[in-house]
């Protein structure tokens, strides 16, 4: 005989409550993640609002200058967020014990997207929604993977690395000036064409 409570149905329940939040949480931040770090403009900051020069000279020199604060000051932050955000992914389910090894996957993902949002942004943003999304496909199919002491002792290496980390950072920010640079000559090339 079938017996129905209020007690067995919340302990039924509660588990099933918690997977739904758990993976709509995980969810909309992949989302928010991948979109934003496959766009090839990251930036909506429109610092040339500012620049009320009105010297052609000074005006364009302000330009550059604000153009580059964008992207040697804001860009490296977002950079961090993006490479915590795939690090933690990649050691949160990974059987690698070299935590060296993570970053570097963590580091060439991000700078694979950024070189595919020049490329096409529909096939960057495919790229970075595939790790979390299989990441998710792992945990789903074998909690057990998951082992929050394995996590830990990888993350308390991290900061042994930090010249590898620097490297990393130096490099990406590097890549992702030549790619805007690129970008603009040849948006500046395609305008001139079309007129």
């Amino acid at each position: 005989m079938i017996q129905l409570s209020p007690q067995g149905a919340y302990n039924i329940i509660e588990p099933l409550l918690l997977f739904i939040t758990g993976l709509a949480v995980y969810s909309i931040l992949v989302f928010n993640l991948y979109k934003f770090v496959a766009r090839r403009d990251i930036f909506d900051l429109n610092l040339r609002q500012y620049n009320r020069l009105q010297h052609n000279f000074l005006y364009k020199t302000y330009a550059v200058f604000l153009y580059f604060l964008e992207y040697l000051l804001f860009f490296p932050l977002f950079l961090t967020v993006w490479f915590i955000a795939f690090s933690i992914m990649i050691i949160s389910l990974t059987k690698q014990t070299d935590v060296a090894i993570v970053l570097l996957i963590s580091m060439a993902i991000v700078s694979t997207i950024r070189v595919l949002s020049y490329y096409k942004q529909t096939l960057s943003k495919e790229v970075a929604k595939l790790l979390p999304f299989a990441l998710l496909a792992v945990f789903l199919m074998d909690i057990s993977f998951f082992s929050w002491k394995k996590s830990w002792n990888l993350l308390v290496q991290i900061p042994t690395l930090i010249d590898i980390l620097i490297y990393y950072f130096v490099f990406v920010v590097a890549l992702e000036f030549i790619l805007r640079i690129f970008y603009s000559i040849f948006k500046a090339l395609s305008s001139r064409d079309e007129k």
